[in-house]
């Protein structure tokens, strides 16, 4: 299985798949059903080895204590494929920054989009199966975790860490760089989800076309500008603000929650900013 194949499977998705659409049973207006939540994909892979996934476990003060290589994973692991995809331009303009909370356009990408990228993670690892190769989602497996530890976070390190990250795994797979809002900034921009796969079928590299975490951001401060909970500064975000303002719009919306106002409305919304 080459990259050209994991993205023909992915657009296949993206334009025939149902799922790729909000259910009419759950829609919160009624003009919302069967409105596209994903248009595209970005599919890049990195060496399970590489040397950056060894590096970002041994930086605990930006990425945590938690973070687990791909072998611990998967034994034998040998590609870590990663992929992008990018909202509707519909689901995007509905939520523009003159609302604090999200639209309710965003709470269905947030939660009916992850339930359609996991399905898309799915249909790759059965078809790495079919060619006799052994594959894992991260995200999916019993063993995927997440804490908020401030004692962590006092000493320096992140106060909220998980044992996987699907961008920095997307980061090292030559699929963007990040901003200071700690979005992704792919060529496509940084409004969608991100999913990984780690395989032990040879996949050919995706070439990193950067050579620093932050090389796409401007810093133009558009985003720390825009954020509701006014967790951006001027060189970083505040997780535990971030954190606060999404666990009110799990209240407020449950059994949904979102935010995205970081992401809509910025010059990286579609694309890698100008300098």
């Amino acid at each position: 299985m080459d990259i050209k194949i994991i993205s023909d499977i992915l657009n296949k998705m993206v334009s025939e798949s149902e799922e790729n659409r909000i259910p009419a049973e759950k829609a919160l207006r009624p003009e919302l059903a069967g409105m596209k939540i994903f248009s595209g994909c970005l599919v890049g892979c990195a060496d399970a080895a590489d040397k950056l996934f060894a590096e970002m476990k041994a930086d605990e003060k930006a990425y945590g204590d938690m973070l687990r290589l791909p072998e611990s994973w998967l034994e034998g692991a040998k590609s870590v494929i990663a992929f992008f995809l990018p909202y509707d331009d519909e689901i995007k303009v509905r939520d523009r920054p003159c609302s604090p909370y999200p639209s309710d356009e965003w709470l269905h990408a947030r939660i009916e989009g992850q339930s359609f990228m996991l399905s898309a993670c799915g249909k790759i690892v059965c078809e790495l199966e079919k060619e006799g190769y052994k594959a894992i989602v991260p995200s999916m497996s019993s063993e995927f975790a997440t804490s908020r530890d401030e004692n962590r976070a006092a000493a320096g390190g992140p106060l909220y860490a998980s044992n996987w990250s699907e961008r920095h795994a997307a980061y090292v797979a030559g699929l963007g760089t990040f901003g200071l809002s700690k979005n992704l900034i792919t060529e496509i921009g940084t409004c969608g989800r991100f999913g990984t796969i780690i395989t032990d079928a040879p996949i050919e590299v995706t070439p990193r076309k950067y050579s620093s975490p932050y090389e796409y951001c401007t810093f133009c401060g558009a985003c720390a500008v825009h954020c509701p909970s006014k967790a951006i500064g001027e060189k970083e975000k505040n997780t535990a603000l971030c954190g606060e303002f999404i666990n009110k719009t799990k209240s407020l919306f449950a059994p949904r929650y979102g935010c995205g106002k970081c992401q809509i409305g910025m010059p990286c919304e579609k694309g890698i900013p100008k300098k």
